[in-house]
């Protein structure tokens, strides 16, 4: 199944969805973070699910969790059209196969669209992956939201973030609880409309930098008293 956060993505959620490889995802439910625009019009018109699921993006993220068959294979992507949904059967393969239980997409490692990352982009992933791997162990080259992740290996995280913080504290969680991880090179584009809600504003870009490294050193604190 595909959970598609959005927030006033009306000119972009069409297009993100277009790419969807229908024989392979059996639903897709956009979950909704009250926008303002016609965002649910027109995810429904490109066949998903409309949930309801209130501001905050992790909040967006685990409704969606929360509304899928308990067997299910959950795959994440942004609703902006910049994630390449032709590669969701390469993100869930190895879950089907068995050899990894956390598929987790890198930007960095694969080729990117000119202008679909900015500079301060790709060096937050960087560092922070070295951050986790310095702490825990294993590290990351970014923090993409194209993912993929069973349903019950999701909710065993105890998953607790629901805004811009629920990316990095799945990575997180999921070295701490030793999944099997693995990071898969991806294509990744520019958006396909509307404006970026963090990389297109200074002032949210530093507030979601803040909250990254919050979640980081509490997530740490945490794994200190263990």
């Amino acid at each position: 199944m595909l959970v598609v956060p959005t927030y006033n993505e009306a000119a972009a959620i069409g297009a993100a969805l277009s790419g969807v490889p229908r024989d392979v995802v059996e639903r897709i439910i956009v979950a909704d973070g009250d926008s303002t625009d016609a965002t649910a019009q027109a995810a429904r018109a490109a066949g998903a699910e409309v949930l309801s699921a209130g501001r905050g993006y992790g909040r967006a993220c685990w409704a969606g969790a929360q509304a899928a068959a308990p067997d299910a294979i959950l795959v994440f992507m942004d609703g902006d059209g910049s994630d390449r949904a032709e590669f969701i059967p390469e993100l869930i393969a190895p879950l089907v196969a068995g050899t990894h239980d956390f598929v987790i997409a890198s930007r960095v490692r694969g080729t990117r669209e000119p202008g679909s990352m900015g500079l301060h982009q790709i060096l937050i992933g960087v560092v922070i992956g070295f951050l986790i791997k310095l702490r825990f162990g294993t590290g990351y080259t970014d923090m993409c939201a194209f993912r993929a992740i069973r349903r019950e290996r999701l909710l065993a995280l105890g998953m607790r973030e629901m805004t811009y913080g629920w990316n990095l504290e799945m990575q997180v969680r999921a070295v701490r609880c030793k999944l099997r991880i693995l990071e898969l090179p991806v294509s990744y584009g520019r958006r396909r409309g509307g404006a970026s809600k963090v990389s297109g504003n200074v002032m949210t870009s530093i507030r979601v930098g803040g909250r990254l490294l919050w979640t980081f050193l509490r997530l740490a604190a945490i794994d200190s008293r263990a």
